[in-house]
């Protein structure tokens, strides 16, 4: 089926897009998993029992929280209606959400690694990864947005 829901004529789906019913799937699997994120962090175990978290955590959750909820939030819209602009226009918010969490954890550095090896440089390298890949992310997800093309 192609975005106006025609089939191929040998009856297969062309590339691109995923059925509706496999895309709801996605969603309705983000909705549980980001649900059970902050179950995991604010419930039990509970992000205090992760020895490599020192207490400043506390100052980064709002924006982590924030980033939870919002995919959350776009994701139980996406279950109902997912056209591709609004689809973009949720990626955009979504990601620009998680790169201020990104941002946030750099500033803060919530962690204390004990050991031989110190992995402050390795977790401060996969941060500026996230933040031009949240970049790049942001930048395709406006480009979604103007033009209307879906996500393949």
């Amino acid at each position: 089926m192609d975005a106006s829901g025609a089939t191929a004529s040998d009856g297969r789906r062309p590339a691109g897009r995923a059925s509706p019913a496999s895309r709801r799937a996605g969603y309705a699997v983000a909705v549980a998993v980001n649900g059970l994120l902050l179950v995991l962090i604010h419930g039990w175990p509970g992000w205090e029992t992760l020895p490599v978290l020192t207490e400043q955590t506390v100052e980064v959750l709002p924006a982590v929280d924030a980033s939870v909820v919002v995919s959350i939030v776009a994701n139980l819209v996406y279950l109902v209606v997912d056209p591709p602009r609004l689809r973009a226009l949720g990626d955009v918010v979504t990601t620009a959400v998680g790169l201020v969490a990104v941002v946030t954890i750099w500033v803060v550095f919530p962690f204390a690694f004990t050991g031989s090896f110190d992995w402050a440089p390795v977790v401060r390298v996969l941060l500026v990864i996230a933040v031009v890949g949240s970049t790049i992310a942001i930048v395709v997800g406006l480009v979604r947005l103007a033009t209307g093309r879906s996500s393949s």
